[in-house]
């Protein structure tokens, strides 16, 4: 019965954001005069998946705020949206496709590190190069693509010490084993968790990589349990699978504190129990502030009361950014590239629901850091301190 219920929820919602979205679109389309060419921004990542479905609406409410307050320029802003399927080789067809129509000025996207990495050797090539800002693409490679991509969230760097430390001095952790996707982001995380749960004085038992469709970890829980068991595991990598190492776990009646970084966030809709994982996260909906709160009520009117995740308040701010850009530098994409480097150096840092968002010469976000939140009853909350 219970799975009954949550089909048809899925469903159910699954229309109602349908629904939104046309309601949006029609009104976005009715904001600025007729017969004006509105302004193409791409949107790029793996929307036939759940864990994308946030960035999607965050852009779109976006959009449409915009476009209800007159556009930009006096002409409306309209989103192109490509699937890349999180894979990289679908994602360099994508990014071409983006890069070569030349009425599209910037890109928000692409979602995982993967994608983004592979979509930047489009972007910054060529005579035409043309921004991407990623919401949630945070492997250290990401820093080294080009001066045409940039991104808002931290690096793998920022939640693996943020997670050593807490699993250390929190979870009171001496031992930790760590199960990582063997991609760029599961690897980045395990690495610079690693470092700092060593260099805190921890020991790390086991370090083991693994492809998320395996059916079961079993093989590698116990060679944990065989070398005398760990105080905490983090799994670093994607949703799909840690649903399966803690269906495993549950399985084998086996749950050490865990830990994972923001690539499981969504997990809560799958058939696993992620109760008590400790998440480090960038963005928490239930944060303070005003515009946040603004902006997570506008959200939960458009989406028939769903709440926004790191991916949709990133993209959300991604929009808003490009719009003052836009407003202020002009349609060139060189022009809009030159003003978001200077974005809190040359000019104001932009005031987002993710927090300030200002830019190094990189692309990289500059002192951005992470919170610990733990999912509680479906969920995700500030985590508690201990001591």
């Amino acid at each position: 019965m219970l799975k009954a219920i949550t089909k048809k929820t899925v469903l159910l919602g699954a229309r109602h954001r349908a629904r939104t979205l046309t309601t949006l679109m029609t009104a976005a389309l009715a904001a600025c005069g007729p017969g004006e060419e509105p302004i193409l921004i791409g949107l790029a990542g793996p929307f036939s998946e759940q864990r994308a479905q946030s960035m999607q609406l965050g852009a779109q409410l976006a959009v449409s705020e915009i476009n209800q307050q007159g556009g930009v320029r006096s002409r409306e802003l309209r989103l192109v949206v490509v699937d890349d399927s999180g894979k990289g080789n679908v994602a360099v067809r994508v990014a071409q496709s983006l890069y070569d129509n030349p009425d599209i000025v910037a890109v928000v996207g692409h979602l995982n590190s993967g994608a983004t990495l592979a979509a930047a050797q489009v972007y910054n090539g060529g005579r035409h190069p043309i921004v991407a800002i990623s919401p949630s693409a945070s492997s250290p490679d990401i820093t080294h693509a080009g001066e045409y991509t940039f991104r808002i969230c931290p690096d793998d760097s920022v939640h693996g010490v943020q997670l050593a430390e807490w699993a250390y001095g929190q979870i009171g952790a001496r031992r930790a084993a760590i199960l990582f996707e063997n991609d760029s982001y599961g690897r980045g995380l395990r690495s610079t968790f690693r470092n700092s749960f060593v260099a805190l004085g921890g020991q790390i038992v086991s370090e083991d990589p693994f492809l998320s469709e395996l059916p079961s970890f079993e093989p590698y829980l116990t060679r944990i349990r065989l070398r005398g068991g760990a105080d905490a595991v983090l799994l670093a990598g994607a949703r799909d699978g840690a649903v399966n190492i803690l269906n495993t776990m549950a399985n084998l009646g086996y749950r050490p504190a865990t830990l994972s970084g923001d690539g499981i966030v969504g997990i809560q809709a799958s058939e696993a129990d992620p109760e008590g994982v400790f998440v480090s996260l960038a963005y928490l909906a239930d944060a303070g502030g005003d515009r946040n709160q603004d902006f997570v009520s506008a959200y939960h009117t458009a989406y028939g009361g769903q709440q926004p995740d790191h991916r949709g308040a990133g993209a959300y701010d991604i929009v808003r950014l490009l719009a003052r850009a836009i407003q202020e530098a002009g349609f060139e994409r060189s022009r809009i590239r030159d003003y978001l480097a200077g974005v809190g150096s040359e000019t104001d840092a932009f005031e987002g629901v993710t927090g300030q968002i200002a830019f190094d010469s990189r692309g990289d976000i500059s002192g951005k850091d992470v919170v610990i939140g733990v999912f509680r009853d479906g969920r995700i909350v500030p985590a508690p301190k201990r001591r």
